[in-house]
């Protein structure tokens, strides 16, 4: 299993491009997701662009994301 730094802080990812959902409410509770050299997915919290990021494989993204289209995340946010 590929080894993955969590909690990197995003000013040290500064070449990446960081993608928001159209979903995103006004004020700005939403993440953003960035494709990174080598196939994993950063992910950072949109109120704190300069905050941690999560790092996770392109496998692991796509599970989560068919996950919250197949409703199974539903119960989790009421």
């Amino acid at each position: 299993m590929e080894q993955i730094d969590n909690g990197v802080r995003a000013t040290a990812l500064s070449s990446v491009t960081w993608t928001k959902s159209s979903h995103s409410n006004a004020t700005g509770n939403c993440v953003e997701l960035a494709a990174l050299p080598g196939g994993a997915v950063a992910i950072r919290n949109s109120r704190d662009p300069q905050g941690p990021v999560l790092i996770y494989t392109r496998d692991e993204v796509a599970a989560f994301v068919a996950g919250a289209r197949a409703g199974d995340f539903d119960a989790v946010i009421g």
